[in-house]
């Protein structure tokens, strides 16, 4: 496989483990100091453990099993790649009942000892 489909294939598989509850899964190759920046808070988690703790969050309000890409694109050198996505879930925050949740995706990669490893993943919605 080519870069671009081993981070497509990485990216699919991360979604899945998201619809599963597979914290492992969930988990697998994101580097040990990863960044995220969420739609709830908190604005910034940085590390594995705090990226860990957002999924808490996220399975407090939204639907199982949905966790969605409208479209995938992936932009991939030798070392760093990116990975633009639009998705979609079903939450709830609010508790008027699931809604369909249209989100961003943006996924920063680096190739580590020859493996794909997320550095940096960003959720987002626009603003109202």
């Amino acid at each position: 496989m080519n870069n671009e489909s081993q981070i497509r294939s990485l990216i699919e598989n991360w979604a899945a483990a998201v619809r599963n509850q597979d914290m492992e899964g969930i988990l697998a190759h994101h580097a040990d100091d990863v960044i995220m920046f969420d739609v709830p808070p908190p604005f910034q988690s940085t590390g594995i453990e705090a990226y860990r703790d957002t999924w808490q969050t996220f399975y407090k309000y939204t639907r199982l099993g949905v966790f969605n890409f409208h479209d995938l694109k992936v932009i991939a050198g030798d070392d760093v790649a990116l990975a633009i996505a639009t998705m979609y879930c079903e939450d709830n925050a609010e508790g008027k009942g699931f809604q369909h949740l249209d989100f961003r995706l943006t996924v920063g990669l680096r190739k580590i000892d020859g493996q794909w490893v997320i550095v940096h993943e960003h959720h987002s919605i626009p603003a109202e």
